[in-house]
């Protein structure tokens, strides 16, 4: 890395510096500006700056591959952010071109960590019928959180300075840790989200069309009353399976005539969407349909019922 050159005068940042104003929300896209009003260096030192950091995530995606093998996705996105908000609060702290370069690598390193941890949660819970929709809406999160945090830190930096944003953007990736302990990313292959086709295929007189609709599935459940809490909590959970899968309505209804009788009732657009549902359950479906059998005590499976709308 060449030695950072005199200092040259820089004019204090304010709400009228233009350069300022595009302060971001992390080292790497902020790195311009460190480079050349912190550090002083000229576009050799801020490329040589940008090779650090994408050293440090060649050598992450080299350590990953054994990381992955022993801490769970969770843990390593925590310390990842940990790292990368060290890396950005020592930016602050070093004005040296060397020492930056070392924060550089590590910053690169915690990146390529927390980028591969989201990724690969991204996929693995998702279904494969809707996984190119998953990974849609997170690319179009993850560039929005992009774009809004630049914009934020910007604001931050051209009233505080850069020194002062890139604080603040440390201090608020380190809260950002306890949101783990809130939503934490599934672990590797816990769930086999393959298609089962466990579903039985409908009993019907007369083959609908497949643009009939709506569509209302009921499963009828005798459940011993003492259970019923227990058995209605578990169901409830289960629901938003059936709405992951294509339902547009779902409900359920105890028969006030017979204690122990429930009616789950779930509704879909058409024929046809009802169709791909069959399609749609997993195996990990399956399992927790099993479960939920496992609380009727009637003769027999649950009963299944399809009803259309009349022409």
């Amino acid at each position: 890395m060449p030695p950072a050159p005199a200092r040259r005068p820089v004019p204090p940042a304010g709400p009228g510096t233009d350069a300022t104003r595009l302060a971001s929300y992390n080292p790497r896209v902020s790195l311009p500006l460190v480079a050349r009003r912190i550090l002083g260096l000229e576009a050799a030192g801020y490329g040589a700056l940008l090779g650090c950091m994408g050293a440090g995530a060649v050598l992450g995606a080299l350590l990953l591959k054994r990381l992955r093998r022993t801490v769970p996705a969770n843990r390593l996105s925590v310390w990842a952010t940990l790292l990368f908000a060290l890396a950005t609060l020592a930016l602050t702290l070093g004005p040296n071109a060397w020492i930056a370069g070392a924060v550089m690598v590590l910053a690169g390193l915690a990146w390529i960590g927390m980028l591969t941890s989201l990724n690969v949660a991204t996929q693995t819970a998702s279904p494969g019928w809707v996984k190119a929709r998953a990974l849609a809406v997170y690319l179009l999160v993850f560039q929005g959180a992009m774009t809004g945090g630049s914009v934020l830190w910007g604001t931050i930096a051209s009233w505080s300075g850069v020194p002062a944003a890139l604080v603040v953007a440390s201090a608020r990736l380190v809260a950002s840790v306890l949101l783990a302990r809130v939503w934490r990313l599934p672990k590797d292959a816990t769930a086999d989200l393959a298609p089962s086709d466990h579903w039985a295929e409908p009993v019907v007189a007369v083959p609908p069309g497949d643009d009939r609709g709506p569509v209302l599935i009921e499963i009828e459940y005798r459940v011993d009353p003492a259970r019923m809490a227990e058995f209605t909590a578990a169901l409830r959970r289960f629901s938003t399976t059936r709405q992951r899968d294509g339902a547009i309505r779902w409900d359920l209804w105890e028969d006030v005539a017979e204690p122990g009788r429930l009616v789950e009732a779930f509704a879909v657009e058409s024929w046809v969407e009802h169709q791909r549902q069959h399609a749609r359950v997993t195996h990990a479906d399956q399992l927790d349909q099993q479960m939920l059998n496992a609380f009727h005590i009637g003769e027999g499976p649950p009963r299944v019922r399809h009803l259309l709308r009349p022409l």
